[in-house]
């Protein structure tokens, strides 16, 4: 165990998202900002999932790390504005992720309520889908940064070719099992590591951080000296 896993003080560890609520509040208010559409219905299912019932647990990631780079580069704990804008924009990328999900699923509830799909049917809930995917892409150019779009946009492709992953098996058990964890990188951890990656980027060049190495084949990667597909294993329990 490293030592860095021991307690410095006799205090409790504070809750992390108790820590990341300065930075979190308005999350939602924020996102509907840029979900603005002159259609009523369009409107009400882009923002339906947005009700501030989810987790946050990807924003929450986020605002965390960007604080942590920044306390090692400069000794500020503020959170700069780009940098929550990428939190932002991994919420709505999730969000979009999880309403195609449902559509490929058929699924009838997510969060305790019914499902986009099954309020508005299939084809308005793949275009909404899409809506809320391109409205995270625009807030993704506005902050003008090339690496950090360069970065998200990997995310968008690893979330396609992670749901073809799931739609295959493989016969073997290792294969089955090597398959999963490939699957999950793509699905879930790519968007988590990647986000913490890019709030990193305006320190980058001058703080010795270990990027992430996205290899397919090693997809239980080291990020930050964290293993973000091991949190699909344990959120898998839990619901979203």
């Amino acid at each position: 165990m490293c030592s860095c896993s021991k307690t410095v003080s006799d205090e409790k560890y504070q809750d992390p998202f108790q820590l990341g609520r300065k930075d979190l509040k308005n999350l939602y208010e924020d996102i509907k900002k840029e979900l603005l559409v002159s259609t009523a219905e369009l409107r009400e299912m882009c923002e339906y999932y947005f009700d501030g019932k989810g987790k946050a647990f990807r924003p929450m990631i986020v605002v965390l790390m960007a604080r942590a780079c920044n306390i090692h580069h400069s000794n500020s704990r503020e959170v700069q504005a780009s940098q929550r804008s990428v939190a932002i924009i991994a919420e709505m990328i999730h969000t979009a992720s999880l309403v195609h999900d449902d559509v490929i699923d058929d699924a009838n509830s997510r969060r305790g309520k019914m499902t986009v799909n099954q309020i508005w049917g299939e084809r308005k809930a793949v275009l909404a889908g899409d809506f809320i995917l391109s409205a995270a892409s625009l807030a993704l150019a506005r902050i003008g940064n090339t690496t950090i779009i360069s970065v998200l946009t990997q995310v968008i492709e690893d979330l396609v070719r992670g749901e073809f992953l799931q739609l295959g098996s493989k016969e073997n058990e290792n294969e089955r099992f090597a398959h999963y964890l490939e699957k999950t990188f793509k699905k879930t951890a790519s968007l988590i590591a990647n986000s913490c990656k890019a709030v990193c980027t305006s320190v980058s060049s001058k703080v010795n951080i270990p990027y992430c190495k996205l290899h397919s084949s090693t997809p239980d990667y080291f990020c930050f000296l964290w293993r973000p597909s091991k949190v699909k294993l344990l959120d898998g329990v839990l619901p979203e």
